[in-house]
């Protein structure tokens, strides 16, 4: 289990600005016994390039943790988190969990799909993107793509449809294939990033 990012545990001004992010909203449910010590596990997972299952016993099973993980990215909080960097001061304490926050956009994207990753280039932070940004997908440009080509179609009522594939047509197809992102990124490429 290789460090990426040293990490110590959560202080007690980081966790008053975590908690509101974290926190159960209804009161449906058990109440989490220890929620600190579960984002601690979390984060400190992420920090590393080890799998769930390598998660040290001192931080709980490994499937509950990583189950904690899912449940959190699929309400949304990795998104707060960002939007929550991007309006809050440098002073914040959250601003000092900037890096782990990326890290976990990054491995959220995974369950979250494009979503994430939009958000993540809307508020510029490449950094939380799955992968280095020319090969991830950026759907901004893809529409802006699209429109620009259904522009020049509508223009001259689609008569010159044919000279213009013709003359733009590899160009805008290989735009269109760079916006779109590579389909499988080769781990060692998610594994560069810090």
């Amino acid at each position: 289990m290789k460090q990426r990012i040293p990490f110590t545990q959560l202080s007690d001004r980081q966790w008053d600005a975590l908690r509101p992010y974290v926190e159960r909203d209804g009161p449906a449910g058990r109440p989490m016994a220890d929620l600190r010590g579960r984002m601690n596990a979390i984060l400190f997972l992420i920090s590393t390039d080890a799998p769930w299952r390598e998660l040290p016993p001192e931080y709980g099973p490994a499937g509950t943790v990583s189950r904690h993980f899912r449940r959190l990215t699929h309400a949304g909080v990795w998104e707060n988190l960002l939007l929550a960097l991007y309006d809050l001061g440098p002073r914040h304490p959250i601003q000092q969990l900037r890096r782990l926050i990326f890290r976990a956009a990054r491995r959220a994207a995974r369950l979250r799909g494009l979503g994430i990753i939009v958000l993540a280039r809307r508020l510029d932070f490449l950094e939380a993107l799955p992968g280095p940004s020319w090969l991830v997908a950026d759907p901004d440009l893809s529409k802006s793509l699209v429109a620009w080509q259904m522009r020049h179609v509508k223009d001259d009522g689609g008569r010159s449809f044919g000279r213009f594939v013709l003359k733009w047509g590899r160009t805008l197809r290989n735009l269109l294939t760079l916006a779109g992102g590579r389909p499988n990124m080769p781990r060692s490429v998610r594994l560069a990033m810090a």
